[in-house]
């Protein structure tokens, strides 16, 4: 007999069978919100590439939030005031797949995990292991670098028990429809005479033929057949082979492969070796513009860089951040802090120097850095003579104009870390020679020939036709073939003719006779 086996009989019902068996009031379930993951920007909602967080652990990505902050003033999320200095560099980890992990315990992160970050250092880690190797053992440093830190120095990224910061449709820029750009700008910027009210005759002429005649160089633009001529680009090898026989022939584990393969060169590579001119560029600032020559012949990687960069607009509405009278101004940092930039490969490139490029005289135009083989984006143009930057600094251009902006910024007074007082404000940069674009343009140019001819030839073949070089070379081996028809029937008649005069004398020979037949005697 069990201890229930009268509960069926009982004369009443539980409040699951009421909910469950007859129809009962069903639990309330809230409505889910839309969660950001903890791997995009709170202002754009995609995935971002330069992470920088608040004090409160709200991501957003660096293209996205400094312009915002310098529009608007104030937090994307909370509304309240906010300034760049605020805003703390994160260190994300990735492992050998590619996702994001703790890189002292080695946890993957997911939407379960708790991951936090410390102020000091800008290091991403999970939870756990602050809590475990930290706070327990009250070991405040950095567990990668060793920095002292304070508890207050933990900002939380991510609390799977508090999803509340993770809530989009809470976010102030949202709910405000803030925007980087409304519909004035985006007008404005179609139009050049947008904003203009009223013009005279000669401005409205000058205007109109500024429209017709302005052509920006390809890099700048998006053009819809771009990826088409990309198709026309040749390839080229080196004169070294990818190893596949070697490998094959000395590994069990490669696949056995028996004909070499040359090793296909890169794009860049090609330029590189091929240009052969100088590119210009034009500064437009706060106080003034400035035109540079580019060594684009002698520093190729360098200036290809600068110039990816300008036509990406990379540079535009950035400041100069440091200037030091008789010595140097710098630029080229979209912080602002001359801690960030990044180069147009994705990563920082090798330096170039060459024994006639030096710092001598005033105006030149040279990369900044961290140390050997680290140049990003940042650069620097010389108020005179620098000799001790030589090979350290790789020097790739020149002033060639604006010689009087430069002296204006020279005289703007300085405060602390040698900051302008004055905002010195990059507002563009407009190409005005690009030799790399150039002599892309001219290897697909003449490949689209090269394919045309051969397209042409090709169809001469199969109309059944036989085209004039292979009327020429065609059944022709050995001595020879290189002759044309004409020249060669012309030899070939020649040649007849002095054998059959050669077989006409042979004949006459023989019917006359001589002392050699004693016959007639």
């Amino acid at each position: 007999m069990g201890k229930k086996q009268h509960q069926k009989d009982k004369m009443y019902i539980t409040a699951t069978e009421w909910r469950e068996q007859y129809g009962g009031k069903k639990e309330q379930v809230e409505a889910k919100f839309k969660r950001l993951p903890f791997y995009c920007c709170a202002l754009s909602l995609q995935s971002f590439e330069h992470p920088y967080c608040t004090q409160d652990g709200h991501v957003f990505d660096l293209s996205a939030i400094v312009p915002f902050i310098r529009k608007y003033g104030i937090h994307p999320i909370t509304g309240k005031k906010l300034d760049s200095k605020q805003l703390i560099k994160l260190n994300f980890e990735k492992n050998a797949d590619g996702k994001f992990h703790c890189p002292v315990m080695f946890k993957v992160f997911t939407e379960s995990t708790a991951i936090v970050a410390i102020k000091v250092t800008g290091n991403v880690y999970c939870r756990e292991a602050i809590q475990e190797l930290n706070l327990k053992p009250k070991n405040m440093v950095d567990l990668i670098t060793s920095e002292p830190f304070t508890k207050a120095d933990i900002i939380t990224i991510q609390d799977p028990h508090r999803l509340e910061k993770q809530d989009m449709s809470s976010y102030f820029h949202i709910k405000q429809k803030l925007k980087l750009f409304d519909e004035e700008d985006e007008k404005a910027q179609q139009r050049s005479d947008y904003t203009l009210k009223t013009t005279n005759t000669e401005a409205k002429a000058t205007l109109e033929e500024l429209n017709r005649t302005y052509n920006p160089t390809k890099a700048a633009v998006q053009t819809k057949d771009k990826t088409e001529d990309e198709e026309y680009l040749p390839k080229f090898y080196k004169n070294t082979t990818v190893g596949e026989v070697s490998r094959g022939f000395t590994s069990t584990a490669a696949p056995r492969i028996t004909a070499n393969k040359l090793e296909e060169k890169s794009l860049n590579e090609v330029l590189y070796e091929r240009v052969k001119k100088k590119g210009y560029v034009r500064v437009v600032t706060s106080l003034g513009e400035i035109n540079l020559e580019l060594h684009c012949d002698q520093v190729p990687q360098t200036c290809h860089n600068f110039l990816l960069l300008c036509s990406k607009h990379y540079y535009d509405s950035t400041i100069f951040h440091r200037s030091i009278k008789n010595f140097m101004i710098q630029g080229g940092d979209p912080t602002g802090t001359g801690m960030g930039g990044e180069s147009a490969f994705g990563s920082a490139f090798p330096d170039q120097f060459k024994p006639n490029l030096t710092h001598t005289g005033r105006g030149m135009l040279s990369m900044a850095n961290s140390g050997p083989n680290t140049n990003t984006s940042q650069f620097f143009i010389t108020y005179r003579s620098a000799p001790h930057l030589n090979n350290k600094h790789t020097l790739f251009g020149r002033v060639v104009g604006g010689l009087k902006t430069l002296d204006t910024m020279e005289k703007v007074e300085t405060g602390a870390k040698d900051r302008p007082k004055e905002e010195i404000k990059l507002i563009s940069m407009h190409i005005f020679v690009d030799p790399f674009v150039d002599l892309k343009e001219e290897m697909i140019n003449e490949e689209k020939k090269k394919r045309e001819q051969a397209k042409k030839k090709e169809e001469e073949k199969a109309l059944g036709g036989v085209t004039l070089e292979d009327k020429i070379t065609s059944k022709k081996t050995g001595v020879g073939k290189y002759i044309g028809r004409e020249k060669l029937n012309h030899i070939r008649s020649d040649n007849s003719n002095a054998a059959s005069s050669a077989k006409r004398t042979k004949i006459l020979k023989s019917s006359v006779t001589g002392f050699s037949d004693f016959s007639s005697w």
